[in-house]
């Protein structure tokens, strides 16, 4: 043991400048900690128990100088431990919007805090100020208002009053599916809705319309009034970040071609105004000699830069993903100005720092998740030893020097897809597989020609000639939905796969950081974890039966591999869902109509055999009243009976009764047959804010 402290102390001391990033992962650690865990007094003894471990190494190990490096290792990685799971918990008692009880119809008199336009939706979502009708607490209220009942004055600041069916924000209908709560916990979102009838607008906004929503939202009209169609759609998006007007048939197919990132106002967009500022106003300031001769450029188009990149971060909405790309950019001009490295992992470790301490919840998201992940991989391929070999100039043709780019391209988007793929699998169950073939030809297009064309496009409009520029813009971006549709109809473009467990993608994370953040033959350590966590997602088992939260769908995995569902709903979101948790694309199959199953009007009776056993399901169609005692007869010969009514206490089936009651206890349900076990929405929630389960 002796031996292995002092080959700790000496790794250590030799990793250098290696150890700064592990400061931020231990405050992730800590935040990922308060979400994990389930109750208060859990979250209290974590911060207790690293507390203590910091303060017994120093009581231990302050007088040992060979313990130096370890001592200041522990006790800062202790406390930055115990800091995020202080910090996120701090920030959901501020910001945490406690959800209403039920669903329930309202009239609402409140303010519009904010607006959003969706014209592929036919609608438009704004966010209400206005004071409960039962209690008279103050809560913000997400209301969608069709386009028919939209006026120019229906915008932020404007009290308007207006009828909206409500509902809480809702959970995930299964375990592993998107949970919306806790989104709008952090949001400040008591209750989600549509409005019904006309909209009065009781007092209209303020006079000046000078705002940076407002701004954003004329910037979308006049792209898309310019620009007709997706293309128009997708360059108001690059211009604003404005996506509602996207038809979803083409989101979808950027996203199962791995393209969606396109459409995500984060680091290849503002990388690409910073640079193309930073080269414009350098080239233009050296025509200038007396200026060169007196002034470094490099620090005046630095500026200019880091103005160029906070306008567009503030135009485009202030996203998480935006907001963090242009932290690491703002870092990498600083680190130009005063002529240090500009890319590095102490570079991406403060702006993950500075993100999380400011939003510490977005650490449990895809977006945060998928960025840093990709920034993470880039930056550590290329600051490998044989790659800037590969890339070091030499003397050769052009042909051979685009060669080298062209292959230095494909590899980063190969190792950028490897390294996200666990990530999207995780969070949204497919994943699109020629997603480097497709970004090799994609990003080079929007970078250097679609946002530049539509740059060019917005200047030529202030005086009247950006027509054919427009036109430019729309036949690039034709061309990038063609790229993604291509793609993503190819055969096997997209890869399904079942709920991954918090292990699996713990190790792959904790394996992906090792690495990543350290240098020599130790970061080789990391594929263990690696190697372990693809193992467990190419095995994770497939549920048999996935119950939604209300109850009104069900999935049942077959032997062909076809979904079994009570109600075949076209496109349904539940039945989507059920569908990608069952890691299949196959269309599904109406209990009713499979040939092994017995029906009547009323409930589906059908065997599954699993775990070597066969067992009999009992699935109720409708909430029609049955006659007690044949109800309580047929349930005794069920193993599992399925409802979303209540069903009486004299229905008891052999192992399981997933009715009303159980699924308001427990929220929907992921059973698996041959180990005997059942996996609830309630288990991933606890005690958390965002999670109100009835007592019994």
């Amino acid at each position: 043991m002796s031996s292995s402290a002092h080959k700790f102390e000496a790794f250590l001391e030799a990793a250098e400048f290696d150890r700064g990033p592990w400061l931020t992962v231990a405050f992730g650690c800590g935040i990922g900690l308060w979400f994990y865990l389930a109750a208060p007094w859990q979250w209290v003894a974590m911060i207790s128990a690293f507390l203590g471990m910091a303060v017994l190494s120093w009581a231990g190990w302050r007088h040992q100088p060979g313990r130096a490096f370890t001592l200041a290792a522990v006790i800062s990685l202790s406390l930055a431990v115990a800091a995020g799971v202080s910090v996120v918990w701090v920030r959901s008692a501020i910001v945490g919007a406690e959800p209403i009880a039920y669903p329930r119809f309202e009239r609402i008199d409140g303010r519009v805090l904010s607006r959003e336009e969706q014209p592929a939706e036919d609608r438009v979502r704004l966010v209400l100020a206005a004071r409960d009708g039962e209690t008279g607490k103050a809560h913000a209220y997400r209301v969608n208002v069709p386009l028919s009942a939209d006026s120019p004055e229906l915008r932020e600041g404007a009290r308007v009053r207006l009828s909206a069916r409500l509902m809480p924000p809702s959970p995930p209908i299964v375990p592993g599916a998107y949970n919306f709560a806790r989104r709008a916990w952090f949001d400040g979102l008591a209750a989600t809705g549509s409005a019904v009838g006309d909209v009065e607008i009781v007092e209209p906004p303020g006079a000046s319309r000078l705002s940076i929503a407002s701004a954003q939202r004329q910037l979308s009209r006049h792209v898309r009034a310019n620009l007709e169609g997706t293309s128009g759609a997708i360059a108001a998006t690059l211009a604003s970040g404005d996506r509602g007007a996207i038809p979803e048939a083409d989101e979808e197919a950027m996203r199962d071609s791995g393209l969606t990132h396109l459409l995500s106002i984060s680091g290849l967009h503002v990388s690409a105004i910073i640079a193309a500022t930073y080269f414009i106003v350098l080239k233009l300031l050296a025509f200038w000699p007396w200026l060169t001769l007196r002034i470094r450029l490099p620090l005046v188009a630095a500026g200019a830069s880091a103005v160029a990149g906070i306008a567009y971060t503030l135009l485009t909405g202030a996203e998480v993903p935006t907001v963090r790309s242009c932290i690491g950019a703002l870092l990498v001009l600083v680190a130009l100005a005063v002529g240090r490295e500009p890319l590095s992992m102490r570079m991406i470790a403060i702006a993950a720092g500075v993100v999380l301490v400011l939003w510490p919840e977005s650490l449990v998201g895809p977006s945060f998740q998928m960025s840093f992940a990709a920034v993470i991989a880039i930056v550590s391929l290329h600051n490998a030893r044989a790659v800037r070999d590969f890339l070091a100039p030499r003397q050769e043709s052009w042909l051979r020097r685009m060669s080298r780019r062209t292959a230095m391209l494909f590899l980063t988007g190969l190792v950028i897809e490897l390294a996200l793929m666990p990530i999207v699998l995780f969070h949204f169950h497919r994943a699109g597989v020629y997603g480097a073939a497709a970004n090799l030809i994609a990003i080079p297009l929007v970078t250097f020609i679609s946002m530049p064309l539509v740059a060019l496009a917005l200047a030529l409009d202030l005086i009247g000639a950006g027509a054919p520029a427009w036109w430019l813009v729309g036949k690039s971006l034709d061309l990038l939905l063609a790229i993604a549709h291509f793609f993503a109809e190819q055969p096997g473009s997209v890869k399904l796969a079942p709920r991954i467990g918090m292990g699996a993608i713990g190790l792959y994370v904790g394996g992906a950081l090792w690495l990543a953040l350290w240098h020599g033959r130790a970061r080789l350590l990391g594929f263990g974890p690696i190697i372990a966590s693809a193992v467990l997602m190419i095995t994770a088992p497939i549920p048999d039966i996935l119950i939604t939260r209300d109850g009104r769908d069900i999935g049942i995995a077959n032997e062909a591999e076809r979904l079994l569902v009570l109600h075949d709903r076209e496109s349904g979101y539940a039945q989507d869902n059920l569908l990608e948790l069952a890691g299949t694309d196959q269309s599904p199959i109406e209990i009713a109509d499979w040939p092994r199953s017995r029906c009547s009007d009323q409930f589906c009776v059908f065997a599954l055999e699993r775990g070597g056993r066969p067992w009999s399901v009992l699935v109720a169609r409708n909430r029609d009243l049955v006659e007690e005692r044949a109800l309580a007869a047929a349930c005794m010969r069920a193993d599992i009976v399925i409802a979303d009514r209540y069903l009486p206490y004299s229905c008891r089936p052999r192992w399981l009764k997933a009715d009303r009651r159980f699924l308001d206890r427990e929220g929907g349900a992921s059973i698996y047959l041959a180990d005997q076990r059942i996996d609830t929405v309630a288990q991933d929630q606890g005690e958390h804010g965002w999670w109100r389960a009835p007592r019994e």
